[in-house]
Parts: structure tokens; C-alpha cells; sequence
């Protein structure tokens, strides 16, 4: 084996968290260089969260478009070029690439593109694009190395050659009839963005409702405003095969209790889950441990089961929102300056990116049941929010959850406009314990739709007599 090079820090993969370690330790002196196979910057300013939202809210401009004449504008027929909504989409990935090259610039970090395995403990070879290849060592080392979508184990789909999100967002046309295998988050916000781009659209889920970790009024609610928007959903389907090709003319065999039926479409997209990319690195040469989901296994501090190894984002097991990698950065970063930060009792909130979005925080009440948490409930319909009354936007609700005993906030979760603002006003709340009657007489300004709030927490029920004795 060759002379390796010696750093302070590696990190292998660009994502969201290890990409703001490298820049803080490379800012700090220590000599930093980051291991990136493909994407500059992670897949979030490349593939996922960035470019997804840019062209969720081209769809969202068009929708508006063909509905301007009931607010008055009368603007004739709408079509969407789809060349030019993949061009707004690269000309941003451009721009966030140039500024994470300057960020590296401006850090002093090294990012290195090539694709790196372990080949001995916190020893990195490093198989360069640009041809030959690097030895790298260190004292320490960070995995984040992140997940890829998973192509279901159905006959003859991956020779169809489906899209993932990462195809779908690099279409220049809209399919005439895509199917989408899977009711997830991914899923359901490319549904209803293709949809408005002028597709038609089938979900197919095989669970009996789709978004299956939220709770059954919530996802009922989605599927309801995409079913009114003119999308397809066959809950509790399997998918027994698919034959044709994706782009050209697809058959999708399905069968549900109502029996087996066939589905002629043009495109079909996979949003059935993530796999993390820890396999082929030579994780095994180094101890690093995976756990039986093959994400790799880690402590609260997000140590490794190898000495001076770290793991960040996705491929730790994390919840998979890039907020959360950045939170992941955070406790790494203070744990190698001797902190005792750590992943528990976090306060993790997410939101789904349709129009309007749906946004959770704490929690819900399935989950307050299976914990055997009492918890008092209650709802508002966003028509009750006068915000909606100008701008026309009444579908949807918000709900909390308010603690028997102490009148803490417990969860809250919105499908609305702007939900996602909001809901960040409740978990400011929640993370400072402030009992809902505080949040609840706040002079909120009028007319914005957090002023709904002053509403629904109205609607909580008092405590028992007995509890508040």
C-alpha cells in the first residue's frame, strides 16, 4: 500500500450535515477534506429537497394560471413547457453548485470527487472521476454518505426502468398517464405536481391509506384535495408485475380485494422507500457495524462502533429530513470539542410539500395512543380561519394535543396554507413548554393564518376537575 496522505478530519459524502462540518473544521485549522462520489454540495441542492420544491412550485404557478378567472384575471388557455420548468430547476442546482464550490474555497476544506471505500480503519482510497487515484488517512472520520430509492422486488419493474424522484425531476415533458408506486411524501408531492403539469396520475399503495405515518384524518384530507384536483388512488393494491418500458408504454398488473386489474400508462415513478449507500465501501475493513436495516449503527452521540468514526444524516438511521442532518452536524461538531450532546428527546417536526402543505410537530394521535398518553384534542377547520375568507384557500385543518395534567403543547399538525410557518410558531412553543393558554391569548396579528391558532386552541377542552383540584 502507497504513503497516505494524513488529514485531521474525512468526511465521506457532501450532504447537508457533513458538508457544514467540514467548513466549521476546516475554519477552525484542522487540516479537512471532504470525499464526494457525484453531487456537489449532497443530493438536496442537486436532486431532492431543492430542485423537488422549485418545480412543486412551477406546478403550483400553473394551477394558479388555470384558476386566475375566479379571482378576476382572465388570461385564455394554459399550457406548461416542461423544458422550461427543467431549465428553472438546473439554472438553481447551477447557482447552489457555485456557491458550495465558494464555500469550500472560502473554508479551506478539500473536496475531493471521486467514490471512496475503507480499505483499513479511518483509511480512505478514493478512485478519483477524473481518473487515478488517492490514499487518505486520518484521525478521525464521518460517514454521510446518505440513502438511494428503493426499487421494489416486482417482477420484470426494474427491466421497465422506472423513475426515481431523481428522473422525475429531469423530464422535459409531462407523462400523459404516470403512475406512481407508492403514497409516501415523495410520492404524493411529484403526484400532485405532475398532475398540475397536465398528467394524469394513479397512486398505487399498497397499505390501506396513504401517508401512513400520519394520522388517518390528515391523510384522508390529502387524498382527498388530490382526488378533487383529479388524481387516482388504489389503496391496498399490490403491484404483481410491470411490462413495457417507462417513457415509451408501461402495463402495471395490480391486485386488490376488488380483484386483479391491469393499468396502461406511459411513465411509471418508484416512491417506495430509501436504502442507505453502505454497502461496497468497505465498512467491514474499518468495524464499522451496520444494523439489520443495513444503516449504520450508531450511539446517541452518533458514534460508530469503530474508535474516532462518526455518522451523520440519513445513513445513520436519522430521520430522513435535511434539517435533521443539519441537527446531526450540530451534536458531532460539539461532541469533538468535548460535548455531551446527543439525538434523544429531539423535537423533530417535517412537512409535506403539496399545495397547500401539510406540516407535523410532536405528537400525533396514534402515537400518543400507543404510548398510552391521555391527551385532549382538538381541531379547526382552516374555512374558520379568516385569512382563508380573502384569499380562498379553506381546505383543510389544524389539531393539537394538549396535556392532561400540565396544559403543555403536545403535538400539532396542519393541512393549510402556509402550514409549515405556523406549525414552527407551535414548536417554538412546545420546545419552551409554554402552556397552550399563553399561546392561546397571544395577540396574534390579524389577518395571517397562524392567527387561527387563538381559535383552536380556544376549542381545548378544561381539564378534569379532579386534575385541576
Amino acid at each position: 500500500m502507497s504513503q497516505a496522505e494524513h488529514f485531521k478530519t474525512l468526511i465521506l459524502g457532501s450532504g447537508q450535515g457533513g458538508k457544514l462540518l467540514a467548513w466549521h473544521l476546516a475554519q477552525m485549522g484542522q487540516r479537512t477534506a471532504v470525499v464526494e462520489r457525484q453531487w456537489v454540495g449532497g443530493s438536496c441542492p442537486n436532486v431532492a429537497c431543492l430542485p423537488s420544491k422549485n418545480e412543486i412550485w412551477s406546478a403550483r404557478i400553473a394551477h394558479l394560471a388555470s384558476h386566475a378567472a375566479e379571482f378576476g384575471t382572465m388570461n385564455g388557455s394554459v399550457k406548461t413547457d416542461m423544458a422550461k420548468v427543467r431549465k428553472r430547476k438546473r439554472t438553481m442546482v447551477d447557482r447552489e453548485v457555485s456557491f458550495h464550490l465558494d464555500a469550500y474555497k472560502r473554508s479551506g476544506a478539500e473536496l475531493i470527487m471521486g467514490t471512496g471505500r475503507f480499505v483499513a480503519p479511518r483509511t480512505i482510497e478514493v478512485q478519483l472521476n477524473g481518473g487515478g487515484t488517492r490514499l487518505l488517512a486520518s484521525d478521525q472520520v464521518v460517514l454521510n454518505v446518505g440513502t438511494h430509492a428503493a426499487i421494489p422486488d416486482i417482477p420484470d419493474l426494474a427491466a421497465a426502468r422506472p423513475l426515481s424522484h431523481v428522473e422525475a425531476l429531469e423530464l422535459d415533458y409531462a407523462p400523459s398517464h404516470l403512475v406512481v408506486l407508492g403514497g409516501g411524501y415523495v410520492g404524493i408531492e411529484l403526484a400532485q405536481a405532475y398532475r398540475r403539469f397536465g398528467s394524469r396520475v394513479t397512486v398505487v399503495e399498497p397499505g390501506p391509506q396513504i401517508l401512513s405515518r400520519e394520522d388517518a384524518d390528515a391523510a384522508d384530507a390529502v387524498r382527498r384535495l388530490l382526488c378533487d384536483e383529479g388524481v387516482g388512488f388504489l389503496t391496498s393494491t399490490q403491484v404483481l408485475r410491470v411490462d413495457g418500458q417507462s417513457g415509451k408504454k408501461v402495463t402495471v398488473t395490480a391486485r386488490s380485494a376488488a380483484g386483479e386489474r391491469q393499468i396502461e400508462a406511459s411513465d411509471i415513478l418508484v416512491a417506495s422507500g430509501r436504502i442507505p449507500n453502505t454497502t461496497g465501501i468497505g465498512l467491514e475493513k474499518a468495524g464499522i457495524e451496520l444494523d439489520d436495516r443495513g444503516y449504520i449503527r450508531v450511539n446517541e452521540r452518533l458514534e460508530t462502533t469503530a474508535p474516532d468514526v462518526w455518522a451523520i444524516g440519513e445513513c445513520a438511521g436519522s430521520p430522513q429530513f435535511t434539517h435533521v442532518s443539519v441537527d446531526d452536524f450540530r451534536i458531532v461538531r460539539d461532541n469533538l470539542a468535548g460535548g455531551t450532546r446527543g439525538t434523544r428527546h429531539r423535537l423533530v417536526p417535517h412537512c409535506l410539500f403539496t399545495d397547500p402543505p401539510l406540516a407535523h410537530v410532536g405528537l400525533n394521535e396514534r402515537e400518543a395512543e400507543r404510548q398510552g398518553i391521555t391527551a385532549r384534542v382538538a381541531k379547526l377547520p382552516m374555512s374558520a380561519v379568516l385569512r382563508t375568507e380573502a384569499t380562498g384557500e379553506t381546505q383543510g385543518f389544524m389539531k393539537v394535543l394538549i396535556a392532561e395534567d400540565d396544559d403543555r403543547i403536545l403535538g400539532f399538525t396542519m393541512l393549510g396554507s402556509e402550514a409549515g410557518e405556523v406549525m414552527t410558531a407551535v414548536q417554538m412553543a412546545m420546545l419552551a413548554r409554554t402552556p397552550y393558554p399563553i399561546v392561546r391569548d397571544a395577540v396574534i396579528t390579524h389577518l395571517t393564518f397562524a392567527e387561527g391558532l387563538g381559535a383552536l386552541l380556544s376549542n381545548v377542552a378544561p381539564r378534569t376537575k379532579l386534575d385541576a383540584l
